[in-house]
């Protein structure tokens, strides 16, 4: 015996545009998550191929091991994004997730392409893993007061996450700073 959505949640669903989902939180506050998410989206995929653009032109003498770690760092922002996304569409959304759409509502700032030592390609990725956390830590608590347990934990793991990168990326400069 399948169940049926109740007819009120449906007029729900349909006025806001969601797809139908047994879910239970408000179609009200899965637009306002799902908006959070897709903004989130944004700036994990813009800050993906930031990093990628660091790890791509690196030059130094340490080269080598920031080549990696940036490398590193990247695949661990894809990961976030593809959960993002995929949170998007459990809750009814639709996951706004191309490159063009990234570049359009990113809020992080552009990547400077006329560097190439290691230690500015650090500092630049810092500069934008600072707002990056920031942000993803103030969607902990947006999220936990649209009612959703499940996508503020997403948002804690991605922020652990990144918080210990930026700690990484952070302590290269550090150590440039005590010299």
């Amino acid at each position: 015996m399948t169940k049926t959505l109740s007819k009120r949640f449906d007029k729900e669903t349909v006025k806001n545009g969601l797809h139908a989902t047994r879910i239970d939180i408000s179609g009200k506050n899965r637009v306002q998550l799902i908006a959070l998410l897709n903004e989130s989206l944004a700036d994990t995929f813009d800050l993906f191929s930031q990093v990628k653009q660091a790890h791509w032109n690196v030059k130094g003498h340490q080269f080598y091991q920031l080549h990696l770690l940036f490398d590193q760092i990247a695949g661990e922002l894809l990961e976030y994004g593809d959960e993002l996304a995929e949170r998007i569409t459990a809750l009814g959304g639709t996951a706004l997730g191309t490159v063009r759409m990234a570049a359009g509502t990113s809020t992080l700032p552009e990547y400077p392409t006329d560097i190439l030592d290691g230690m500015d390609h650090i500092e630049a990725l810092a500069d934008r893993f600072a707002p990056y956390c920031q942000t993803i830590r103030d969607n902990i608590d947006k999220a936990t007061d649209y009612g959703d347990a499940d996508t503020a934990d997403l948002f804690t793991e991605i922020s652990r996450n990144s918080d210990k990168r930026l700690w990484f990326l952070e302590a290269h400069l550090q150590a440039e700073d005590e010299r």
